[in-house]
């Protein structure tokens, strides 16, 4: 899976990618909202070599991409789609951009070019998104896509050393634009 936007690349991750994957990934003020942050540059790297093994029809798996500027071709961040584990057609994603990229739209396009694949390309019927309901600018992007909040459990999940609450976010192949 190979995508483009005007100002973006969603390609492979490589190697060369670990520090910078490592270094956006265990900030304490993005790891706060994520599920996997890595505790070592080497654990980044193995997460990568991992990717390099990953596929669209490798069910019950998530397929990891880098979101990198035309131009300069820098990593900012990643998205991730999980494929479901039956042959159904519901997909979970996920974005992370390093704090330096955010708040300039680089995530909205990377999404808006992740879901056109998916809706397009895997012929998805719904996608939906969890988040920690208190990453306030997520579910601020998650709503700008058309997305709606369909579920909030509370202290649902156990994210180091707290339970956290997790709100869901989904949006059905007929609502998409």
């Amino acid at each position: 899976m190979e995508l483009g936007t005007g100002r973006l690349r969603l390609v492979a991750l490589h190697e060369g990618d670990a520090d910078a994957l490592f270094a956006y990934r265990s900030d304490p003020d993005v790891a706060r909202y994520q599920g996997w942050s890595p505790a070592t540059r080497e654990e980044a790297l193995a997460f990568i070599r991992a990717q390099q093994q990953a596929s669209l029809h490798l069910r019950d798996s998530w397929v990891q991409r880098a979101v990198r500027r035309i131009g300069d071709d820098r990593l900012i961040g990643d998205v991730g789609l999980h494929i479901p584990a039956d042959s159904g057609d519901s997909y979970e994603f996920g974005i992370t951009l390093a704090p330096a990229f955010q708040g300039q739209g680089y995530a909205r396009e990377a999404l808006r070019a992740l879901l056109g694949f998916v809706f397009g390309q895997l012929h998805a019927h719904r996608v939906h998104a969890s988040i920690d309901p208190r990453n306030v600018a997520c579910a601020a992007l998650l709503r700008s896509l058309g997305m709606r909040q369909e579920a909030h459990f509370r202290e649902s999940l156990r994210l180091r050393g707290e339970w956290v609450d997790e709100t869901i976010y989904a949006l059905l192949a007929a609502e998409w634009r």
